[in-house]
């Protein structure tokens, strides 16, 4: 396994970083166990979580399953970087009760001590911005987080699906503050059929010196090798997969590309991982392992070398959108 520093940090994190948005809702707990050792021994140190994940009325399962399995011990916890995230609704389905969700300082220091009981331990190393709040100053924000990285709950923050202009005003008024680092990452969706990221929020992320962390490499299947797979009768397509290939353009594509992989010998699911890894500022794409076999995949992709007639052919069959703003204007 590679390893790269976390943005501008000195935190060294795997290339692969290890989704368990699964784990309760698909992935029982024992097999989740399962998943975060064969990973830890593949050496995958990077662990991504959210309070919300388990959903319904069963959120924050996820986190538990995580804690009970830093609970075994041999050195798990001190192996793993966390990074969990607030913003959501923790509560029923429905209308949250004044301040019990998004970015007040309130609220965060509610989220963040509930997650670290469920998480079982006393400090996370990456929290994490679920999505921006636009009712919440970053002055306010910033001084809670000051307050948590103060009393060793937290070390580092990131945020997620924040536009680039959140990303820089998050930044500058954390300077103007002084004495905060100010985001060190950003969660996003970029895969290679969703490639807006490119416009602006990661140019934000490489200026502001953010670590980029894709979510979805595979576009909810999308890229998996979907058409494959129905031809096979192994999966149909569910979903943001299966509302995609309503559109027979989108399905042209798609076997444009299989067909392209197929010519070069290589999964799709792999080749969609590895293109990430060949991205300018990704620190590694979020893998979400159903099961053992998944992740194996993945570890593959992590091996796998494109060559340049293949990343050629892949920006053929799906182009970026160029960088701002030349993709709009002139």
């Amino acid at each position: 396994m590679e390893y790269t520093q976390l943005g501008r940090t000195g935190l060294k994190v795997s290339r692969l970083v290890l989704g368990t948005m699964n784990f309760g809702p698909q992935t029982d707990e024992a097999d989740s166990h399962a998943i975060m050792d064969a990973a830890l021994d593949a050496g995958i140190n990077f662990f991504d979580t959210a309070n919300v994940y388990g959903w319904g009325e069963n959120k924050g399962r996820t986190e538990s399953i995580i804690g009970n399995w830093f609970a075994k011990g041999e050195g798990r916890r001190d192996k793993v970087v966390l990074a969990t995230k607030v913003y959501g609704n923790m509560g029923a389905d429905g209308p949250a009760w004044p301040n019990h969700d998004k970015l007040s300082a309130v609220n965060i220091r509610r989220a963040v001590d509930a997650s670290l009981k469920r998480l079982q331990t006393d400090y996370i190393d990456v929290y994490q911005f679920h999505h921006i709040d636009r009712h919440t100053p970053f002055e306010e924000i910033w001084q809670a987080i000051d307050v948590l990285v103060q009393q060793g709950k937290i070390l580092y923050v990131g945020s997620s699906n924040f536009p680039g202009y959140k990303i820089a005003q998050a930044n500058e008024i954390a300077a103007r503050r002084g004495g905060t680092i100010g985001l060190v990452s950003e969660q996003c969706l970029y895969n290679l059929a969703e490639r807006r990221a490119e416009m602006e929020v990661i140019p934000a992320a490489q200026d502001y010196g953010l670590g980029v962390i894709p979510w979805s490499p595979l576009h909810g299947g999308l890229l998996g090798g979907v058409l494959k797979k129905e031809v096979e009768g192994k999966r149909r397509a569910s979903g943001r997969a299966a509302d995609a290939l309503a559109d027979p353009a989108v399905r042209a594509q798609i076997q444009s590309y299989e067909d392209l992989l197929d010519k070069h010998g290589i999964e799709p699911g792999e080749a969609a991982l590895a293109w990430l890894l060949t991205r300018p500022g990704v620190t590694g794409p979020i893998v979400g392992p159903r099961t053992g076999e998944q992740l194996d995949s993945a570890l593959r992709a992590a091996e796998l070398e494109l060559s340049e007639e293949l990343l050629t052919g892949l920006d053929e069959i799906f182009p970026g959108p160029g960088p701002s703003p030349e993709a709009f204007a002139w």
